[in-house]
């Protein structure tokens, strides 16, 4: 059984147009989005849901990570965050290292 502070923290949408869908969200549902920030090349805001946000991501800028992702996936459900009470006893601490820095190996590092 997870631990009782273990739960989906947002839902991350990709959207093309911001406003637009912000829009849906506010006039149907009756949600009011957060101020917008900035990441990676993406304008972000959430809507809380419950206990669960929505966080709506448009590119800013072309080629950024969500640009590529509406390209090759159209809008829709880019990520899912969980929030859990112990995070470096949830992730496996492994990297990998790209062929081109390691002489054509791909490198796996791990601790």
């Amino acid at each position: 059984m997870p631990d009782q502070s273990t739960r989906i923290a947002h839902i991350g949408v990709a959207v093309r147009d911001l406003q637009e869908a912000a829009t849906f969200y506010r006039d149907i549902l009756g949600l009011e989005p957060s101020h917008p920030e900035t990441a990676d090349g993406a304008e972000i805001v959430s809507l809380p849901f419950g206990d669960v946000d929505v966080e709506l991501l448009a590119p800013l800028v072309p080629d950024s990570p969500i640009d590529r992702f509406l390209a090759k996936h159209g809008p829709g459900i880019h990520h899912i965050c969980y929030r859990v009470p112990d995070l470096d006893r949830a992730l496996h601490r492994i990297a990998f290292v790209h062929p081109y820095a390691t002489a054509g190996i791909l490198v796996e590092l791990t601790e």
